[in-house]
């Protein structure tokens, strides 16, 4: 099973990237993402 995540940026909060991930993995994802809003790629975490 997947479960649908929401990836937001670390710097200025945007909810730049939708995903999945293991349903039973309780670890929260980190990417290291393109920002269209910081013109970088920056951090992206899930959010909750």
């Amino acid at each position: 099973m997947s479960k649908r995540v929401i990836l937001v940026c670390d710097q200025c909060l945007s909810r730049n990237y939708k995903t999945t991930k293991n349903e039973y993995d309780n670890r929260r994802l980190e990417l290291n993402k393109y920002c269209k809003q910081c013109n970088s790629k920056t951090l992206h975490k899930e959010t909750r």
